[in-house]
Parts: C-alpha cells; structure tokens; sequence
C-alpha cells in the first residue's frame, strides 16, 4: 500500500485544489470528488505508474468525470429545501386534536337543533360529501327536496348560530 500513499502524497493538494475549481469553490463538494477518486484510485492502483500514463492526468480525468456526474444528478433532482417553522401560506393548518373534539362538541349541539330530516341531510350532503343526487338515493327522497332540506337547515342555522356565540360570550 506504499504506492497509495505516495500517489495521496504527491498528488492530493493538486487534485483537491482542481475538484475545488470544478465544484465552483464548494470546498465539501470538493472533498466528496476527492474522496471518490481516491477510491476508484485505490481499485485501480495497478494503472498508476508512470509508464503507463500521467498519473496526475488519470486522476484529473477521473476527477472531472465524478463532478460532471455530481452536477448532473443534481440537477436531475429538485433541490432540497428546508422550509422555515413559520406559517407558510398555502399550507393547511392541522388542528390539535383538542380544538377537533370541542368543533365536534359544538357542531353536534348545533345540528340537534335541527330536525330529524334536515340533520340526516345535512349530514348526507356535508359529512358524507355526496352530491343532491347521491343523497336522495339513500335517503330515499326526490332530489329536490334533499336541497329544499339543505336550504331549510342552512338558514335554521344561521339563525342559531348568533344565539349560540352570545350565549357563549
């Protein structure tokens, strides 16, 4: 293992300083060409001698071969990003599983002022996200009295809606 360490000694500096132009000065991306060359290097040992060709060239050769490959898996896949802890618009707000019991709470308290029938259809329209048709099916009623129910509950709701926050109040 002598020859390798004499080919790490004699060529080392030259060959971090060239990976270190060819990454564009990113001194990690450099060390991570250098190190990959060494390790080519190492399987190859028997070809660095002289006569058989520049040692400093083959090393340079492989160098460059390993940042072009570096650069274009890079650029085959998108950049990774750490996103800040901030609030990032666009990005949905997941409630604690606290604020999902008390909407549950206040939402079921709300409905039993309903009837019956505008409950069954609201619940079929809007938790169970079928469409006026859908719901008529398995409610077993035309159409137009599933949005003739979601009309009659939606506005028995905003009417119960204003109570129910003063008396919270």
């Amino acid at each position: 293992m002598g020859t390798m360490d004499s080919v790490v000694a004699a060529h080392g500096p030259a060959l971090l300083a060239y990976a270190t132009r060819l990454t564009g000065g990113d001194r990690h991306a450099a060390e991570d060409v250098v190190q990959e060359t060494w390790l080519r290097a190492w399987r190859h040992v028997d070809r660095l001698t002289e006569d058989r060709g520049s040692v400093r060239g083959w090393l340079m050769r492989v160098a460059h071969n390993i940042a072009i490959d570096q650069h274009r898996g890079r650029r085959a896949r998108p950049t990774e990003v750490e996103l800040p802890e901030l609030d990032v618009p666009g990005t949905p707000v997941i409630p604690a599983p606290t604020d999902e019991v008390e909407t549950r709470v206040v939402v079921d308290a709300v409905l039993d002022n309903l009837s019956t029938e505008h409950r069954s259809t609201l619940v079929e329209v809007y938790f169970a996200d079928r469409t006026a048709r859908s719901a008529a099916s398995v409610l077993g009623v035309p159409v137009g009295t599933v949005k003739s129910r979601v009309h009659h509950a939606l506005n028995t709701l905003r009417c119960v809606l204003p109570q129910r926050r003063l008396e919270a109040a």
